[in-house]
């Protein structure tokens, strides 16, 4: 970067600090009048406490009306979390509702015995109530002293923090993981903008983790749907919520994967995927016909790459229009043919769908919705009409009675005319873009030209500031004009007498549980692969997520292992960053870089804009080779990578993890997002930076193995400089872990017919542990099989944890790093005949046939 460059973000940076500055001091300055409330009628039981909170002086009023009276609840009814809950008297504030998001829905926690958290309350004159939340001596959660707020359309609750705490989570936000705990708004607020940092994009998840000095983590999550920011500065925590009650949860820990585990219990666990989806995906917006796409598929086998996926974006519609097909460039007689033939090869096809709906009485699915009711509608009970793609558009109520059975009988006309293998939902915060309901009095045939290109837009509807529910009292941090911008309006109603005020983060989840809904039911027993840009708590039991539309560059490279990241926390582990970048042309090196950490990512898929310049890991030879060596590592590793995203399923734990979760109580890892692990066991370091050929590694303390040459690290919490050639990616095994592999195929399909290789990684006492997970990977109801693997005395030990399923393939290699001195093998006490090789002070056995459905014990000798 040139000097004046760096000046100028300097500059930059300064500005808005003292931006972010001036604004906190006068929030709190405007906030610093308001008395709090008092509590009484307080009655307590062993599983709780209830009080009345009553306002402790003049109402302040500040972006809104006080409410006088409120309930206080507690709940300590299970062992790892506690739920805290201030509501309205008259119970008018909107809540989310058990039909949308269910907590608790198949809990496996028991009643507490004790509850590892506990409560406490007090009062002062000037502040009113306040409470705090206890781990025994640690107090993880602290309003004392900071007033609660409690209005109409305002909420805000204060916590005291430690002095620099380390805080991840709360977004979407494209941030550096470790937030900056004196400068940081995280606004949630649904929108359609490309991957803006440090600003908000297309997801609203409240919850956060903090890990205090001794290395145990916490967590807070606050079940609210309202647009909101979440400030930290000056040693504080603050919400600043734009209606609703104060709904939270607190989660005990101790370690970054029990907080997550805790979390994910409430809000839903990970959805199960089907095997195939962790293959290699491949995707662009502007092929402009299936003929291409054809190409692209045969390109790809042709450079010996991996692609397990072949998606089209909105190219293949008919003028863009959902559940149809271009019958020029993309008819549903070639998209038939394509789909045979991928079928035939053992690869999958995806498409896209936006729930946008265009406004005209001849598609038949706007048709057959409107007679059905099932769009949102404006105040006046006509139908609200945004624009997007197709045109003027209508947007599906997920509210209504009748949206349920429309949307399902679309989409089954759809499959029925092409069964794809899974869906991709975009668009969905929801995006409009014009303000309002531009369309309304607009004939229902007219299909204006695109934005950008339209010589006569509708003008922008007059912005009237005295509506509180278009323009709020307090003003969030959403860059965009007005909280409607670019999406549907505030004030726009839904069937059950909503206003979209309330519930416009939930969009994007509602229409992903009605998609997955169909997507389970039509294929009964069959798991559903679905994507979708906008999440909400709870999503990543019904959806993946892909990181939508950043930027080919070198900070988005950097940034998208934060957002892994993230999403992780967030209960949705499978996600990754569009691979070389959305917008802008990436050159060839910056692509090789990010096929190395792209082909790591739990969802690994390349994709680019229309107009940008083709990008598809084939097209440089370079980024190629890069592509082949990085991918094979993956698909070798998908036993272990299916393991560990089972233990996400079960256990809610995410798949990419930073170094903090595994090494909580190492500082130099508490802000350490320029390298990720695989489960607990496989570090990966990719080069982040233009130009070089090496890359500075952390590795911590204990012995890490090379993926390729076995060549061993000596971890000492210390950077290690690494070579890394364009072409190569570091990639290290963990000493004292045991890693299930197979020969890397060019499908998935054929990566799972191969046998198994078990790598077993020495630590310095000799000793290893590792488990691997299999069953068919694509049913509800398959048999399954978790094995343990534990390595002790020179003996591997395998056995079955739980389940019956018939592992088909033998175990046929060990590769055994950092052991030597090997004469002989025996399986059970008989001896094998093998071939023992040494290389690189590690010996590899290969010649074995072991039965993985019995019990094994592999002496070396």
């Amino acid at each position: 970067m040139h000097i004046r460059h760096q000046i100028n973000w300097i500059k930059l940076l300064v500005v808005c600090l003292l931006c972010l500055l001036t604004l906190a001091e006068e929030h709190s300055n405007h906030t610093s009048v308001c008395p709090g409330y008092q509590a009484s009628q307080i009655s307590s039981s062993p599983h709780g406490l209830k009080a009345l909170l009553t306002i402790n002086g003049t109402p302040c009023d500040i972006y809104g009306n006080d409410i006088e009276e409120l309930v206080l609840t507690v709940a300590l009814d299970f062992t790892n979390y506690l739920r805290v809950h201030i509501e309205d008297v008259a119970g008018k504030q909107y809540q989310i509702p058990n039909s949308v998001i269910q907590l608790n829905k198949n809990s496996r926690m028991a009643y507490a015995q004790h509850n590892s958290l506990d409560f406490s309350h007090s009062h002062d004159n000037k502040s009113g109530f306040g409470f705090k939340v206890l781990r025994g001596n640690d107090i993880i959660f602290d309003t004392v002293g900071h007033p609660l707020i409690f209005e109409d359309q305002y909420i805000e609750i204060t916590s005291s923090l430690p002095e620099n705490a380390n805080i991840y989570g709360i977004g979407e936000t494209p941030n550096w993981f470790r937030r900056d705990p004196n400068n940081t708004i995280m606004t949630l607020w649904n929108r359609d903008a490309p991957d803006p940092f440090r600003d908000n994009v297309y997801g609203s998840h409240t919850v956060y983790m903090e890990l205090r000095e001794n290395g145990h983590f916490h967590g807070a999550y606050l079940h609210n749907s309202h647009g909101m920011d979440i400030v930290l500065h000056n040693n504080t925590i603050q919400y600043r919520v734009l209606g609703g009650t104060a709904d939270f949860y607190f989660f005990s820990g101790p370690t970054a994967l029990d907080v997550i585990s805790q979390y994910t219990e409430l809000v839903g666990r990970p959805s199960r995927i089907p095997y195939w989806s962790l293959g290699f995906h491949n995707c662009r917006y502007g092929y402009k016909s299936a003929h291409e796409v054809n190409e692209v598929i045969a390109s790809y086998a042709q450079a010996k790459i991996p692609l397990e996926v072949a998606w089209t974006d909105i190219d293949y519609m008919d003028r863009e229009r959902d559940f149809t097909f271009n019958p020029s460039n993309f008819s549903l007689q070639e998209m038939r043919a394509q789909l045979d033939y991928l079928h035939a090869h053992d690869q999958k096809m995806i498409l896209i769908i936006d729930p946008a709906i265009q406004f005209n009485s001849t598609y038949g699915t706007y048709a057959r919705g409107h007679s059905q009711n099932v769009f949102i509608k404006n105040a006046d009970g006509s139908e609200y009409i945004g624009q997007v793609w197709p045109g003027y558009t209508t947007f599906p109520d997920w509210f209504a009675v009748n949206t349920s059975s429309w949307w399902n009988d679309e989409l089954r006309r759809y499959y029925a005319a092409l069964p794809i293998d899974g869906m991709w939902i975009d668009m969905n915060e929801a995006s409009s873009f014009c303000t309002g309901s531009c369309g309304s009095g607009k004939p229902k045939d007219e299909v204006p030209r695109l934005p950008w290109t339209m010589d006569n837009p509708p003008p922008p509807r007059p912005l009237d500031k005295s509506n509180r529910i278009l323009v709020p009292p307090y003003a969030i941090h959403n860059p965009e004009m007005e909280l409607s911008t670019k999406t549907i309006e505030t004030t726009a109603v839904h069937a059950n007498g909503v206003i979209e005020y309330h519930v416009h983060n939930l969009y994007g989840y509602m229409e992903s549980k009605l998609t997955y809904d169909f997507m389970t039911s039509y294929r009964r027993n069959k798991r559903a692969f679905l994507l979708s840009r906008s999440t909400f708590a709870g999503s990543g039991a019904l959806v993946s997520h892909w990181t939508g539309d950043n930027w080919s560059t070198w900070h988005d490279l950097h940034v998208s292992i934060a957002t892994v990241f993230d999403f992780g926390i967030f209960g949705i582990p499978m996600v990754g960053a569009d691979i070389c970048g959305f917008i802008g042309n990436a050159t060839e090196e910056l692509c090789a870089r990010w096929i190395e950490l792209g082909a790591f990512y739990p969802f690994s898929r390349v994709h680019n804009s229309i107009d940008m310049k083709s990008q598809e890991i084939y097209r440089w030879n370079t980024v190629a080779e890069a592509g082949r060596r990085a991918l094979a590592v993956r698909y070798a590793l998908l036993p272990y990578i299916y393991s560990c995203y089972q233990e996400a399923v079960e256990h809610g734990w995410p798949v990419a993890r930073p170094l903090i979760f595994e090494f909580s109580t190492i500082q130099e890892t508490v802000d350490n997002d320029r390298q990720l692990l695989l489960g607990d066991s496989i570090l990966i370091s990719p080069v982040l930076i233009q130009g070089a050929r090496s890359v500075d590694a952390f590795f911590p303390e204990g012995w890490w193995y090379d993926w390729y040459n076995f060549s061993l690290v000596s971890g000492t919490n210390a950077n290690v400089t690494l070579d890394a050639p364009l072409e190569h990616v570091n990639v290290h095994i963990r000493a004292g872990r045991i890693i299930p592999t197979q020969h890397a195929g060019m499908t998935t399909t054929e990566t799972r017919s191969s046998d198994y290789t078990l790598i077993v990684a020495a630590d310095k006492q000799g000793t290893a542990v590792g488990k691997l997970y299999v069953d068919d990977g694509e049913t509800f109801d398959t048999p399954s099989r978790w094995l343990d693997v534990n390595f002790s005395d020179r003996s591997l030990w395998i056995c079955s944890r739980s389940g019956n399923y018939e592992i088909q393939r033998p175990l046929s290699k060990l590769v055994l790093l950092g052991i030597l001195g090997v004469r002989a093998v025996t399986v059970n006490g008989i001896a094998v005949n093998s071939v023992i090789e040494v290389t690189s002070g590690s010996t590899i056995v290969t010649g074995l046939n072991v039965d993985l459905n019995r019990e094994i014990r592999i002496a070396l000798l």
